[in-house]
């Protein structure tokens, strides 16, 4: 008896919302455009990095290389998109790496990936919103925040807790929740007003360096940095010049640049995230998540090459470059058209990190997982409105009393997390049997034997296919097409690696400095588990893979999405913030055990609280929503 319970138990907390030819009517306000989605991840993505973490990785970490770092973080935040490009294409839900995972892998890992984005999305809320004040705090001249710290000073040195509150911050949360109320078509409107100034203000940069800008930048000698600094100690020398020339740190430093730089790519999944708000979501999502990040890339290697060709890297200041290089050039008004781009770069960015946060605690309360109350679409406004209300007033006394500094890791990795599982499921995804349309079912039983049997069910005949497992079946299966035993293969195969992952980035982690010493049991080690994991991609893929056609799907399966979940797992590995992060999942868990496990929509057999249509009916409500956004009102 104990062992059925174990396995009921085991059963509802994998248990998955079905993925069949049929997609869920949207309770939203389907008023988004292709251009929309690329404007809301460009200005999600393009936000305060672009302004401030050029200075810091290139006078720190890579020098004029900068732009290489640039690009190496671009490429594994592609493979991320891509793999959400073929879930938001196929899964057009709100509700992002949630839903995903939970289509896929089952309810309980759903039920993390969507707990922990909500902590990332509330803690890049709050600060976002601290960044904005500072910036325009600094514009006028330190005057508000020197007069809170004199009337309501907090003076709690050496805790969480921030010098002064930030009321201006707060009431830019409040400004943000009451404008994603009103409606997504409002909000996606300021943000392309936002997006398309401060893209402007990029161009601006990038053509200021080129015009004021000094190619022997690029060329830097110890000569140069001595008699610019008057340094002389070996050390500080370094530490601050590096060797010189266009990569002066050396391939490790433009390495230690990329993994700072990937965090500047950060944001596309709010896209994802409005899937249900999309206009055509098959289509516009997975051309506005590639768009965004190739823009998002040419925009920051633009800024960064301008930035050190207008002044030497050593110099640069690591919180306000870019004011600081327009100084350097005798063109101190730029300073000012930056800060404008600094504003509205950053309040774009709030606005994305907004924007999914409600859409996650809708999709899970839909789902039953958390407080059904949470899941009320208000019919006026075609928006989650307590969902919304709700997201702003728990970011907003993060962002008035906190020093967020200590937590920017955990958000870190929510989306490192978000990213690892959208790849793992596109991995096990694609390897599954498909359903078929309403009319005709497909059933495939792993028992002895080979034989087929046809039966007729509505209108086509069926084949049923019959296997038994044997080990050559890992190597040489017996059809082209996915059947539950190569599905489940797929599936437990990609779970081993996942494990050798786990484990190879740990040993690389800890001892890095022992592998390039060439220690010959770190050595012996990270080849074994390479081998291994090597082994388990090719079972992976010799599996047949689906037939089925998608507006979008990720070239080169299994390579793409292993490389991402490596590129992924190992950033992840770098970040400290496990124990507070563990707090916030116990908490999760509270909920989910008392309330999520015994209301979950999946347990009756539902897709949240909408109602399930066919492929036809969902086209033409697309169709029909799409004349209505063109015709004039």
């Amino acid at each position: 008896m104990t062992d059925r319970r174990l396995v009921c138990w085991g059963k509802m907390l994998l248990r998955r919302i079905p993925l069949d030819n049929r997609q869920v009517g949207s309770q939203f306000a389907r008023c988004l455009t292709t251009l929309d989605l690329i404007s809301l991840g460009v200005g999600a993505t393009l936000g305060a990095g672009v302004y401030v973490l050029c200075g810091e990785v290139a006078k720190e970490k890579a020098g004029p290389a900068i732009a290489l770092c640039f690009l190496i973080a671009a490429v594994s935040s592609i493979l991320a998109g891509l793999c959400y490009a073929e879930f938001g294409a196929r899964v057009p839900r709100a509700g992002s790496a949630y839903v995903y995972c939970y289509v896929t892998v089952g309810e309980i890992w759903a039920f993390i990936v969507g707990w922990v984005l909500i902590l990332s999305y509330i803690i890049a809320t709050a600060s976002v919103a601290r960044a904005w004040s500072l910036t325009f705090d600094n514009l006028v001249g330190l005057a508000i925040s020197q007069w809170i710290k004199n009337y309501i000073p907090i003076n709690l040195s050496g805790t969480m807790f921030s010098e002064y509150p930030d009321i201006l911050a707060v009431l830019l949360i409040v400004l943000v929740t009451a404008l994603l109320s009103f409606g997504v078509s409002e909000s996606a409107l300021m943000g392309k007003i936002f997006t398309g100034i401060n893209v402007t203000v990029l161009g601006f940069v990038f053509v200021a360096g080129l015009v004021k800008g000094d190619r022997a930048n690029w060329s830097l000698t110890l000569d140069d940095y001595i008699n610019a600094t008057n340094f002389t100690d070996p050390e500080l020398i370094e530490k601050g010049f590096g060797l010189g020339g266009f990569a002066p740190f050396g391939i490790r430093g433009i390495l230690s640049g990329a993994a700072t730089c990937f965090y500047a790519f950060v944001g596309f999944d709010c896209i994802a995230a409005s899937a249900e708000e999309a206009l055509n979501p098959r289509q516009s999502i997975p051309i506005s998540i590639v768009a965004s990040l190739l823009c998002c890339f040419v925009a920051y290697s633009g800024v960064s090459t301008a930035l050190t060709l207008m002044m030497p890297y050593y110099l640069l200041d690591t919180q306000t470059p870019l004011p600081k290089a327009f100084d350097f050039v005798d063109l101190a008004h730029g300073r000012y058209v930056v800060a404008v781009g600094s504003l509205c770069a950053l309040s774009t960015s709030l606005l994305g990190c907004m924007l999914p946060l409600p859409r996650v605690i809708h999709a899970m309360a839909s789902d039953g997982l958390i407080f059904s109350f949470l899941s009320q679409i208000c019919e006026k406004t075609k928006t989650p409105l307590l969902a919304t209300v709700i997201s702003g007033v728990v970011a907003a006394p993060m962002a008035l009393l906190f020093d967020l500094d200590v937590l920017v890791d955990l958000m870190s990795i929510g989306t490192l997390l978000a990213y690892t599982v959208v790849a793992l499921c596109v991995l096990v995804l694609r390897y599954q049997p498909s359903i078929p349309d309403d009319g005709l079912k497909t059933r495939t039983l792993a028992e002895a034997g080979s034989d087929q049997k046809i039966h007729r069910e509505g209108k086509e005949p069926v084949k049923e296919l019959v296997e038994a497992f044997t080990p050559m079946r890992l190597l040489r299966p017996k059809t082209e097409i996915p059947t539950n035993l190569s599905g489940s293969i797929a599936y437990g195969t990609t779970a081993v690696l996942l494990g050798l992952v786990l484990i190879l980035c740990s040993v690389l982690g800890i001892c890095w400095n022992e592998l390039v010493l060439g220690q010959y049991s770190v050595v012996a080690n990270c080849a074994i588990l390479t081998l291994l994991s090597l082994l388990c991609l090719l079972i992976i893929w010799r599996q047949p893979q689906t037939v089925e056609v998608y507006s979008f799907k990720v070239p080169l399966v299994p390579v793409l999405p292993l490389i991402s979940i490596f590129l992924n797992v190992a950033l992840m590995m770098q970040l400290n913030s496990w124990i507070p992060l563990a707090v916030w999942i116990a908490v999760g868990f509270a909920i989910y055990f008392t309330y999520g496990i015994r209301n979950s929509s999946a347990k009756f057999g539902g897709v949240g609280t909408s109602k399930p249509l066919s492929t036809e009916e969902m086209q033409r409500q697309e169709e029909s929503q799409a004349e209505k956004h063109r015709k004039p009102p």
